[in-house]
């Protein structure tokens, strides 16, 4: 399944993987040898901790690795007639008007505006107009989003 990032997210995932790869593996060897060193592993909160911290590590490593290797570059979209990766739009929902930016999931920060693709949100506004009007369900009942303009 491809992950959409844009190049500076896309160098954050490569960050993430180096730090992770090099420094967490080598601070939680560390820590996995000085359990160890205190004896019985078997009531050994450190050591468990320590292993348990070395096993989400490697899983997260898994886990850039796939999103690297399935990376599809999305460059800002400027000046387009709808709503598609990339894109900056201004939605108002009654009297209150929020700037959202379209972005995959890894990068996705629904309090500065960066909505992802596959939400319910991205979802329903992905190939809209300017002027097009889009409801959505959320919990407390539907909020219907009108589509001011696309940057």
């Amino acid at each position: 399944m491809p992950t959409y990032v844009s190049a500076q997210g896309l160098q954050s995932l490569k960050d993430e993987l180096e730090k992770r790869s090099r420094e967490s593996r080598r601070e939680i060897a560390e820590k996995i040898n000085a359990a160890k060193e205190l004896g019985d592993l078997s009531e050994n909160f450190e050591y468990h901790e320590a292993k348990e911290q070395q096993g989400l590590n490697e899983a997260r490593i898994l886990q850039l690795e796939e999103m690297i290797r399935d990376a599809v570059i999305v460059e800002e979209s400027l000046g387009n007639d709808v709503i598609d990766m990339g894109a900056s739009f201004v939605v108002s929902a009654g009297a209150v008007k929020k700037e959202y930016s379209l972005v995959g999931s890894s990068e996705a920060d629904p309090i500065v505006g960066k909505i992802s693709n596959e939400s319910p949100l991205g979802k329903a506004f992905l190939g809209r107009k300017a002027g097009d009007s889009v409801e959505i369900q959320t919990p407390s009942g539907a909020v219907v989003y009108k589509i001011e303009s696309i940057k």
